[in-house]
């Protein structure tokens, strides 16, 4: 059995000194009660100094229940995953393999085409995950992206972190012609601007789209994905050619040609005669 105690201040100084003392009882005998004094200063102005308890100076039998909540409340999930409209199947995928489940969230359009979203559940203080890939329409996907984020944003997320497997407009990330944008640029700054903390995508078009973003991005790559499916059909080396369908691939064809026990390679000579134009010669 035990007790809290707490003791009187000295009498000379109503401001000197506090204590907290434990007493245990055992079979109506106590033992040597263990006690916390805490020191205050002087008073300044008219106005005492209150001390402030930390974990250093609890007493045992404080800090043992402090602990215990501590670790009831890190139980809990604080990582949360929420799905546009892109890819659902994807999302539910890739919640399943981490053992969570998708957070709900209402999505919806109006009769002029905008996008209304409102998160179901509470999401203060989680870290957050969307997955939302900017495949076409483009246009949309990107919007309801951005639009995901701001809720996030505006309900207090810790953190929140865009997951984009396909990056939209990776490809303009260049002028290669005069009075061109760069609209791999401009969507990285609303993807930033908007409130991502971070961006996770997945084989962008050039490493350089990385630069575009002024919050941290994390670039992974399928390659491991795709060569255990290879490795699963067991395809004799001898019948297997790695083929480049540009020159701007040919590092990317090499890489899975050395992993494929040193593949044949071959590069298409891809000439673009305009937009969504290519003839190739090989």
């Amino acid at each position: 059995m035990s007790s809290l105690v707490l003791l009187p201040p000295n009498s000379s100084s109503p401001f000197s000194r506090c204590y907290v003392a434990h007493r245990t009882f055992i079979h109506g005998r106590s033992s040597a009660p263990n006690v916390l004094r805490c020191e205050l200063s002087e008073p300044l102005n008219g106005r005492p100094h209150v001390p402030v308890l930390n974990d250093q100076i609890l007493p045992k039998f404080l800090q043992s229940k402090r602990l215990e909540n501590a670790g009831n409340k890190n139980s809990n999930n604080r990582i949360k995953i929420f799905s546009g409209t892109a890819n659902t199947a994807l999302s539910q995928e890739t919640a399943w393999h981490m053992g969570l489940n998708l957070g709900k969230i209402h999505i919806k359009r109006f009769a002029d085409g905008e996008i209304y979203v409102q998160l179901q559940e509470s999401v203060r203080g989680c870290d957050v995950y969307l997955v939302q890939p900017t495949c076409p329409p483009a246009n949309e996907n990107l919007m309801e992206l951005l639009v995901m984020i701001d809720a996030c944003r505006r309900a207090s997320a810790k953190n929140i972190t865009a997951v984009i497997p396909y990056f939209g407009y990776a490809r303009a990330d260049r002028k290669t012609q005069g009075r061109e944008s760069i609209a791999a640029k401009l969507v990285a700054n609303l993807i930033t601007e908007s409130g991502a903390d971070r961006v996770l995508a997945c084989d962008l078009h050039s490493g350089q789209s990385m630069g575009y973003f002024d919050i941290p991005v994390d670039h992974v790559y399928c390659q491991p994905v795709i060569l255990d499916y290879l490795a699963s059909k067991k395809i004799c080396s001898s019948d297997l050619v790695v083929v480049s369908p540009d020159v701007g691939g040919v590092a990317r064809a090499r890489a899975f040609a050395k992993k494929l026990s040193d593949a044949p390679l071959a590069i298409v000579d891809k000439r673009r005669q305009g937009h969504n134009v290519a003839e190739g010669i090989k």
